[in-house]
């Protein structure tokens, strides 16, 4: 069973004003919009945050609907934009893995993988007993997911008060805020670079092929940091 005690600590570890739970609600204030412009019912728009959760994952299937994408185009865009994912997956399943936890409880927590709330844990895992870190981690996720739904629900219901400017400040919040994260957490040459590198590589690239830019400048941008971050260790 769930450890209620670490649980309701990592619910409540949401609040605060630097939490990312805030921007994460922002942005699906502007999604909720998104969706029933969309034509999604009420129903609909819960039921998608519900499954999909993360936030690029909705933006880009409502904008894939918006354009008459095929259903499977739709799938393998989303499938692809959420692969982001799996490196913070990694970094996370070996501060999480005790052996007295059922697999059940790590099954399950996969749902929760996200920016916002693996940010929340990363600040906080060190305070956690490593056994009680899974029922900590399914707390958090819990917390972000109902605020990413609760956050669907308002955006829907108030869309008809959001104009076309709110929206996009809106959606854009979340980005802003991680990218702020990102420069505070820029305290390892490899780090340090990858941001650097990825602001200046990301445009130019964006020239070439305005469709993989993003894709491209990231990659290229890791790699050499990586490597000169692995050079500058040795």
């Amino acid at each position: 069973m769930i450890n209620t005690k670490y649980f309701v600590k990592g619910f409540l570890s949401i609040k605060g004003v630097g939490s990312p739970a805030i921007a994460l609600g922002a942005s699906f204030i502007a999604i909720g919009a998104l969706l029933k412009n969309v034509g999604f019912t009420i129903q609909e728009s819960i039921f998608s945050t519900f499954l999909t959760y993360a936030l690029p994952g909705s933006l880009v299937m409502a904008e894939s609907m918006l354009i008459g994408a095929s259903l499977i185009n739709i799938f393998i865009a989303v499938w692809l934009v959420n692969a982001r994912l799996y490196p913070m997956t990694v970094s996370l399943m070996p501060l999480l893995m005790h052996e007295s936890q059922p697999r059940w409880k790590y099954y399950l927590s996969c749902h929760f993988i996200a920016v916002s709330s693996w940010l929340i844990m990363k600040d906080n895992y060190t305070v956690i007993k490593k056994k009680n870190r899974i029922d900590f981690w399914i707390g958090i996720g819990t917390a972000t997911w109902f605020v990413a739904i609760t956050s669907t629900i308002i955006g829907y219901v108030a869309s008809e008060y959001l104009n076309k400017d709110i929206l996009i400040g809106l959606a854009i919040i979340n980005p802003i805020y991680f990218t702020c994260m990102m420069v505070g957490a820029m305290k390892t040459v490899q780090i340090s670079l990858s941001v650097v590198l990825g602001a200046i590589l990301g445009p130019m690239f964006y020239f070439l092929s305005s469709e993989w830019s993003i894709l491209f400048g990231g990659f290229v941008a890791g790699t050499i940091a990586y490597f000169i971050g692995e050079f500058n260790d040795r």
